[in-house]
């Protein structure tokens, strides 16, 4: 009987501390894979194994959500999916940030249909749907492919899989979407024990843009698993383990749960070593005029939304998407219009991507939060205090 669980968590709450001391606790003898969605996560989790170890264990292996669907899933029965596929080998994957196979004309222009909206290749012409011309595999149809060859083969690149890990770990596992759905429920159904961890609040990223699983983008991996594995599939959900933060102090904490409501509110450990004080601690709002000051006082990262934002270059910068996973004593928060209108009235509606950067961006910090807001003398600002 397989144990498959998924682990909602909190922001800062260790999530990944967890899968790892789960993993070298695992007898030596069973392969353990932890995946991942980014690259970043994949170095961080390396570097925490190498901090608790010396050397990364020989039945632990550690790659990112793409690179174990391209070796396990992609690889090894490629030539079910076409005969082309015997006589070409695929070199590698070509990341989409958008819908991928766009048509164009002999002269390189994008070709529209009636209407306006862009022409894509379908399925019918298989290696312009799912391939660059040399050969470079479409990031949003790698799982497709996926589902397609394990059905060309009844089942081998599941029944494959067994036999090699007996766990698998998928971290960030709110960043998948679409297909990836469908690979999740084929793990369960398989001897594999599965453990999926991950966020629903902080979904900066997606794997695919497909409209396989719609109703589940955005997150929803805990409905999905509620609604669409069936009776024989098991899995036990735990949103107990990972809800209290050992980064983000009380009023942190406070202001970043404002703005997914219907979640549990977040609350910080009590563990001593992480409830360390300081003389600037909790949520404030700097006039623009006051950033310099601000920036030559505290030191703080400044965090945008994107490179479009002018920002101080004397001083460490990140975008939103970039953060994740990562701990910051001190962070300034650049807002976009949108989020300035929320941070004046809670209730204005963010949409889902902009919502979760800027949950991304206010749980990085250890002590202290500041958004660059240009508020007046008598305006009341919910959850923040004014520098000045």
């Amino acid at each position: 009987m397989t144990n498959n669980k998924l682990i909602i968590a909190a922001a800062g709450s260790g999530k990944t501390t967890l899968i790892i001391k789960e993993a070298l606790n695992i007898d030596k003898s069973e392969k353990v894979l932890i995946t991942t969605y980014t690259i970043e996560n994949e170095k961080e989790i390396r570097s925490k194994i190498l901090r608790e170890r010396k050397s990364i264990p020989a039945n632990i292996t550690i790659q990112t959500w793409f690179s174990f669907l391209m070796q396990h899933g992609v690889k090894p029965y490629q030539g079910s999916m076409n005969d082309m596929l015997f006589e070409n080998d695929i070199k590698g994957m070509l990341l989409s940030n958008e819908k991928s196979a766009p048509k164009f004309d002999e002269r390189g222009r994008p070709l529209f249909i009636r209407g306006g909206g862009r022409q894509y290749y379908g399925e019918k012409d298989f290696k312009e749907f799912y391939f660059t011309s040399n050969w470079r595999i479409f990031s949003d149809k790698i799982s497709k492919f996926v589902i397609g060859c394990n059905e060309k083969t009844k089942g081998k690149i599941f029944t494959r899989l067994s036999k090699i890990y007996s766990t698998i770990y998928i971290d960030e596992v709110q960043d998948l979407a679409g297909f990836d759905f469908e690979i999740i429920k084929m793990l369960f159904k398989s001897n594999i024990n599965i453990t999926l961890v991950g966020d629903p609040r902080q979904v900066t990223y997606a794997t695919n843009h497909y409209r396989k699983y719609p109703k589940y983008k955005n997150g929803k991996i805990k409905e999905f698993v509620n609604s669409e594995l069936g009776k024989r599939i098991g899995c036990t959900t735990d949103e107990s383990s990972l809800k209290k933060s050992h980064r983000n102090n009380q009023k942190i904490c406070d202001y970043s749960s404002r703005l997914y409501p219907d979640f549990e509110k977040i609350e910080p450990c009590e563990c001593v070593n992480c409830r360390k004080t300081t003389t600037h601690d909790g949520i404030f709002v700097v006039r623009e005029n006051d950033v310099a000051e601000y920036l030559e006082t505290f030191n703080s990262t400044q965090l945008r939304y994107s490179k479009a934002t002018k920002v101080d270059i004397a001083y460490d910068v990140c975008n939103f998407g970039e953060v994740k996973g990562k701990t910051i004593n001190r962070v300034i928060i650049y807002p976009t219009s949108d989020i300035k209108k929320w941070i004046k009235s809670n209730d204005a509606e963010l949409k889902d991507g902009t919502k979760a950067r800027f949950y991304v961006a206010l749980t990085r910090a250890k002590y202290s939060v500041a958004i660059v807001y240009n508020y007046s003398d008598n305006e009341e600002i919910n959850g923040v205090e004014k520098w000045k």
